[in-house]
């Protein structure tokens, strides 16, 4: 049960927006600009990074549900997107999303933390500056929707069925839809 009473009918970060309607558009809006753009990473590459910070978080909901979108974007490689949450590494994914994967890590733990090292791997592999910006900017906004959520004490009635009809919808239509 949430520590502040919410529409349990409503799944996640939606039953929190619903109890705070204004700050619900700059949130969506946010989520929408970041997770749906076509410049630079791809949509999948998006997803993945918020699945595998929001893993390392702890933070059921937003480590399942975004697993989920990503595997949409990843051919429904259900096996790769848990292979990436517990050891991107040692994932079967190239060096260049590994290089990402890293500086997401590192922005999990500690903006700090984000080396001067990983950035120059990262650019090595070919990863450009705003794709450097992007995955740090997803993954510090999917340290604090998961302290959000998890703060708050949202708890998820979804089951693994629901969970992947949402994704795809998600993955369809995008963040923004009613």
């Amino acid at each position: 049960m949430a520590h502040i009473p919410l529409d349990e009918t409503l799944p996640g970060m939606r039953s929190l927006l619903a109890y705070r309607p204004a700050i619900a558009p700059a949130m969506t809006s946010l989520m929408e600009v970041l997770m749906r753009s076509d410049a630079g990473l791809s949509k999948g590459e998006r997803e993945l990074i918020g699945a595998m910070v929001s893993s390392l978080n702890d933070c059921f909901i937003c480590h399942q549900i975004h697993g989920e979108i990503a595997q949409c974007f990843f051919d429904n490689n259900r096996q790769l997107i848990q292979q990436v949450k517990e050891s991107y590494m040692d994932a079967p994914i190239t060096a260049r999303l590994k290089a990402i994967l890293a500086i997401a890590a590192s922005v999990q733990e500690s903006g700090k933390a984000v080396s001067s090292a990983q950035v120059e791997a990262a650019r090595n592999e070919g990863v450009s500056d705003m794709e450097i910006h992007d995955t740090v900017l997803i993954a510090a906004m999917f340290c604090m929707f998961n302290r959000y959520i998890d703060g708050l004490g949202v708890v998820s009635k979804d089951t693994p069925e629901s969970f992947r009809e949402r994704a795809s919808m998600i993955a369809q239509m995008g963040y923004d839809h009613k």
